[in-house]
């Protein structure tokens, strides 16, 4: 039987157990892997302690941690096409990621390029693919300038180099702390806190064209009176407020096509997704705190050796 690492009950640390689960069955649509590796992301601990992505089912616990990986299609389910057994595959993951066998969606995977390693492709669906998604949707032209507030979080990275490959300028809202990894990023960085837009509008003196909020709050209130057309206003992070302000929140598209883009962008060295610890399966435990502390720079995966 397949080990997974999940929760058994909302609440914190203490509902988490590894289990031996029974052998996923790939239904229509669907793709049954061997999982490679598995993105660490805070959604994980916020959904153990009882957060709900607006949509989304009710979580069924216990409940497998993750919602990305990459790995070896061993079963297809009925209906799928373009998919065979032993195909290299990344995507969202419908049954948990912290999983030494999970469930794709046909749908929303994409093939990892062979250019492309685990534990990249374990770590796009979420954060690069958000980017991604958000950037497309704001439709900014080259030349224009973008303003990532919370650049220095895992949409945020990614999206500051999607944008600068578009031919963006960008500025970005982070911690003093994260000044040079902002700036290596090609980022004018400005601190973010009270007063920040004053000093965006330092910053940029001829204004900003669109906002990808990743913060919300009175941040995002502040920034909202840079924008000119409040359309151009993309949030992650505060959806309502986002709307009210007469933005969006970002649109997740949630499509193998885009993941197949992030992908490219990766093997042509355009975008790094910064994955700078890995643990195996077994210290699964360790990856969730290190997350859930904080106390990590880039993305982190978990590994299954086979």
């Amino acid at each position: 039987m397949p080990t997974a690492y999940l929760h058994t009950a909302f609440g914190g640390p203490e509902t988490e157990t590894f289990a031996d689960l029974p052998r996923p069955v790939p239904g229509p649509g669907r793709l049954l892997i061997a999982v490679r590796a598995a993105g660490v992301n805070p959604v994980d601990w916020k959904r153990r302690d009882g957060y709900q992505r607006a949509g989304a089912a009710p979580t069924v616990l216990p409940s497998v941690f993750g919602s990305e990986a990459a790995g070896v299609v061993e079963e297809v389910g009925p209906g799928v096409e373009g998919f065979a057994v032993g195909d290299e595959v990344f995507g969202g993951t419908d049954t948990g990621g912290y999983a030494e066998l999970t469930l794709l969606p046909a749908a929303g995977t994409a093939h990892k390029p062979a250019a492309l390693s685990w534990t990249d492709a374990a770590t796009l669906p979420v954060a690069a693919a958000t980017a991604y998604d958000a950037l497309v949707q704001l439709a900014l032209p080259a030349g224009a300038t973008l303003l990532v507030n919370g650049v220095g979080g895992g949409v945020g990275v990614a999206a500051a180099q999607i944008a600068r490959h578009r031919g963006l300028t960008v500025i970005g809202t982070a911690s003093a702390a994260k000044r040079s990894f902002a700036q290596s990023l090609g980022v004018i960085h400005v601190p973010s806190g009270e007063g920040v837009a004053d000093r965006v509008r330092a910053a940029a003196p001829g204004g900003v064209d669109g906002i990808l909020d990743l913060v919300g709050g009175d941040s995002l209130r502040e920034l909202a009176d840079l924008l000119a057309d409040r359309s151009h206003l993309v949030s992650g992070a505060d959806k309502a407020l986002a709307a009210s302000l007469g933005g969006s929140a970002i649109v997740r598209a949630r499509t193998g096509a885009v993941l197949s883009a992030v992908a490219a962008l990766v093997v042509e060295g355009a975008l790094d997704p910064y994955v700078t610890r890995t643990f195996p399966l077994a210290e699964a435990d360790k990856a969730l705190r290190a997350v859930e502390q904080g106390h990590t720079r880039g993305k982190i995966a978990l590994t299954v050796d086979r």
